[in-house]
């Protein structure tokens, strides 16, 4: 089996261009403030969005969004415009 290191890496760096939006968890916003803010601002549906906000409570954070950092950076701005306590990492 021939391995093309070329293709090898380019995956490495596209998935180390990777990052993730965190959604901690806070005592101020609703279960369906949560769900609406992440239904507008990360395209989810309203079955992942509620997930999500399930997750967050119970776990204390969660992994909401996975893209390239330019790409998540408005959208992470807009959660925290919301009130949501949102980080890239």
């Amino acid at each position: 089996m021939e391995v093309d290191v070329e293709e090898l890496v380019e995956e490495k760096i596209k998935t180390e261009k990777q990052k993730s939006i965190i959604v901690y968890n806070d005592d101020v916003n609703t279960f369906d403030w949560v769900i609406e803010v992440f239904m507008k601002y990360l395209g989810h549906t309203e079955e992942q969005a509620t997930q999500c906000a399930w997750i967050i409570h119970y776990k204390g954070k969660c992994q909401v969004k996975v893209g390239e950092y330019d790409t998540l950076k408005p959208m992470c701005e807009a959660l925290q415009e919301n009130g949501l306590r949102a980080k890239i990492e």
